[in-house]
């Protein structure tokens, strides 16, 4: 069990991503690479060389004890050197000798030797020392052997096997330190091409613009091959973009165009209709007056949807209307009284500065406010009060529309102005209810002007639209105040 939990974490480690950039990362592989290699190497190369300097050291012993003995001359009576003393021989080459018999007792001998023991053939060790021997003559008649017993410290053996030790690790993290700065710079140089796709392709993803185009690399390898790919693909994108765009406005034209046309058959069914409903009241023809009543609702309203579906078909097709100076002010006081009548029992009311003047569509203002009230009507029970403020704060005006109902969540506060989005107020089922359309159409004309709408909480709880624009010419005439 603890097994398949290890196994597991590591699986995650290895499947998670790394962090470190892929120029790090391929400096690092060449470093590791190089630092495996160098390692392998040196111990190979140490191992021989450390086992050729034993073995020439153990020669050179041994050479040095043949030719001392050499030159030594026995006799049964005494032992005799034919070249300098033995004290001379030694000291030219740092060493220790001594002359002895074949138990090993000395008979000549340089200063401050130690204890070597008896003879032995080859090469043997005695505490610090190296020790060769040398048979200088052999045994006779009433006249042992002597042996020359030549040794030396093998300190100095020991401290050049150490520097050549030290001379390769130091050879090993030279060239490790080497490859990771190559492997950076190559790994560098390798990836310049791909940080440039990478910048070009930010930039794009920032704006959002597929018509341009990524550096291409001279070089003909996977790279280039790359950013080729990656330039067609934006060719590609740019087209299917283009071709969008283009079918989407012919939607936008034909659907404007469209609701234009209805415009005018709606207009001559509701003139019949009142013509008939008129003629029928008069008569004693109560069941048709009710049906032609019935059509007369039905046709209105799909007026009124109509030229709420022509009004946002011309606004995405960028058809502006005229725009004029006019006072948002004054066209908040006309969109009241117009909608005072049809209030039932709601308490409207208008107040704020007396001029705000803004540049636009008078009649797009006026839809804008009458759909802002219509959906505070339509959303709040009645005898609630409705209140339409209109005020200009530094260089915007501000038109205010709040009431004391039950307000809008926060959660829907985004898509209220979605298109056939309704609240579910007490209106929505009713025939004469909205069509979802209306705060469409207030921020359709808030944008159209340059300006923008939000929802939000009044103070009551109730809710608070509030439309903001930019000001208009007469802006810097002196504020008075309107209740």
């Amino acid at each position: 069990m603890v097994g398949g939990r290890a196994a597991r974490a590591v699986r995650r480690n290895l499947a998670r991503p790394s962090r470190w950039p892929v120029t790090w990362r391929l400096a690092a592989v060449s470093a590791a690479l190089t630092f495996l290699i160098l390692v392998v190497f040196a111990l190979i190369v140490g191992r021989l060389v450390a086992d050729r300097l034993t073995d020439d050291f153990h020669d050179e012993l041994k050479t040095s004890a043949n030719a001392l003995a050499f030159e030594i001359q026995a006799s049964a009576t005494g032992i005799g050197v034919r070249a300098p003393n033995l004290d001379e021989v030694a000291l030219a080459d740092r060493a220790e000798a001594r002359v002895v018999d074949e138990n090993g007792e000395p008979m000549i001998e340089t200063d401050g030797v130690p204890d070597l023991g008896p003879p032995e053939p080859g090469i043997r060790e005695v505490g610090d020392m190296l020790v060769a021997s040398a048979p200088v003559t052999s045994s006779q008649l009433g006249v042992p052997a002597v042996y020359v017993q030549y040794a030396r410290n093998r300190s100095d053996l020991d401290s050049t096997i150490d520097r050549m030790w030290l001379f390769l690790a130091a050879g090993v993290l030279v060239g490790t330190v080497l490859a990771a700065v190559a492997g950076m710079v190559v790994a560098r140089r390798a990836m310049r091409p791909i940080a440039a796709l990478t910048g070009a392709a930010r930039e794009i993803a920032a704006t959002r613009d597929p018509s341009r185009s990524v550096p291409l690399p001279v070089t003909d390898d996977e790279v280039g091959e790359l950013a080729a790919t990656l330039d067609q693909m934006l060719r590609a994108l740019d087209d299917a973009r283009t071709e969008r765009e283009q079918a989407m406005q012919a939607q936008r034209d034909f659907v404007a165009d469209a609701s234009h046309e209805l415009r005018t058959p709606l207009t001559s069914t509701l003139a019949n209709l009142e013509l008939l409903q008129d003629s029928l009241e008069e008569s004693d023809r109560s069941d048709d007056a009710e049906a032609t009543a019935s059509a007369l609702r039905s046709s209105r309203r799909m007026s009124r949807l109509v030229s709420d579906l022509l009004l946002l078909a011309r606004a995405d097709a960028g058809r502006e209307g005229a725009r004029i100076e006019c006072d948002l002010a004054v066209v908040a006081t006309a969109a009241v009284a117009e909608v005072e009548p049809v209030s039932g029992e709601h308490d409207l009311s208008v107040s704020g500065d007396e001029t705000v003047p803004v540049m636009g569509n008078p009649d797009e203002l006026h839809r804008l406010v009458v759909n802002l009230i219509d959906n505070a009507l339509i959303h709040t029970p009645p005898a609630t009060p409705v209140r339409v403020r209109v005020t200009r704060e530094g260089d915007e005006a501000v038109l205010l529309v709040e009431d004391d109902g039950p307000g809008i969540p926060e959660e829907l506060r985004d898509q209220v102005f979605g298109r056939f989005v309704r609240g579910g107020g007490p209106a929505d089922q009713a025939p004469g209810g909205g069509t979802g359309l209306g705060l469409a159409i207030v921020r359709s004309v808030a944008g159209a002007h340059g300006g923008s709408v939000e929802a939000g909480s009044a103070e009551s709880g109730g809710a608070r639209l509030t439309v903001r624009m930019p000001l208009g010419e007469r802006s810097e005439r002196p504020e008075t105040a309107r209740v």
